[in-house]
């Protein structure tokens, strides 16, 4: 199998090219390397036989043109993540987001088979408005509580990115799975999310550990899981034409009992300071994988405290 990954030096996109390498399979990364271009475990990556890499802007016109054609998958990861990347430019968000998947209809072939990555965050207004319930299903309705909120510029994207992909299979004859993630982590994610933030700040010896939101709940999902559910879906014909959750409905925690697993993991000798969550953070965030269990038979195989451990070690090196 031939596989495309646009947006495969980051975070999901790593994991899941070493899992398509793994499988035997051929892969191409297409990245504008806006974080990894200097990643020891991506340079050990790009020297694994049967992977090329390429560098190009995905909202470049230029850069689909030179793209070979004749995939088996695409999977389009490629997006700017993470809260304060979204707050400190929301216009870039939709600009980056919006333009990635809209080439990418003008440009793919009909017959080919698509993955888009989405988010749970679509659901942060309805959670927020108390008619989303929680753990969350695929036919939730989905609002945005204040268009102008920055916070707001990253699930509305990814929305368009959604409708565009979903009717575009429609219209173009090719095959397409909407994927939305739910708090996915583990190694190599960066530095802009709770585990890895609170990893670096416990490593680091911080005095207490400020932890925000301590009394939010999330379910996370470990990235080894997350690439499992990905793999499965792409191979379910029934998946075509859907939107499926991808997470960990049995990992679900206390942010405050995050920071204790973290504490304890890193041997850090600190305090835990709660501290107001981030604004337009939901309380609660938990999916129901029930679509995604009947699709593929999904089970979620790495547990919260080994996930966690595996996370750390990494930072920690």
């Amino acid at each position: 199998m031939k596989a495309l990954l646009l947006g495969g030096a980051g975070f999901i996109g790593f994991h899941l090219a070493n899992r398509l390498l793994d499988d035997g399979h051929d892969v191409s990364i297409v990245d504008d390397f806006s974080r990894g271009r200097n990643d020891a475990d991506f340079a050990a990556l790009a020297r694994r036989p049967r992977l090329a890499v390429a560098h190009g802007d995905l909202t470049d016109p230029a850069t689909w043109r030179a793209l070979p054609r004749g995939w088996d998958q695409i999977y389009l990861l490629a997006a700017v993540v993470g809260v304060r990347n979204v707050e400190a430019d929301p216009a870039r968000v939709v600009r980056v987001n919006s333009l990635a998947v809209l080439h990418l209809l003008d440009w793919i072939a009909a017959g080919e088979h698509v993955f888009f990555a989405s988010t749970s965050e679509v659901y942060a207004g309805a959670v927020d408005a108390g008619i989303a319930p929680v753990p969350t299903g695929e036919s939730t309705p989905v609002t945005v509580g204040d268009v102008t909120a920055p916070r707001y510029a990253y699930a509305v994207s990814k929305l368009l990115g959604e409708t565009a992909v979903i009717h575009g299979a429609r219209a173009g004859d090719f095959r397409a799975v909407v994927g939305r993630f739910h708090n996915v982590y583990g190694p190599r994610m960066g530095t802009d999310h709770a585990i890895p933030e609170l990893t670096l700040r416990a490593l680091r010896g911080d005095r207490p550990l400020r932890v925000p939101g301590a009394g939010q709940t999330r379910a996370f999902c470990f990235v080894d899981d997350a690439v499992e559910a990905m793999v499965r879906l792409m191979a379910c014909p029934e998946a075509d034409g859907r939107i499926v959750h991808i997470g960990d409905d049995t990992a679900e925690t206390g942010i405050a009992d995050l920071a204790k697993l973290i504490l304890r993991l890193t041997g850090a000798d600190t305090e835990i300071e709660p501290a107001a969550g981030a604004p337009g953070a939901v309380n609660r965030r938990c999916p129901d994988l029930t679509r995604l269990r009947a699709l593929t038979g999904y089970q979620p195989t790495v547990s919260l405290e080994e996930g966690v451990r595996r996370t750390v070690e990494w930072y920690r090196r």
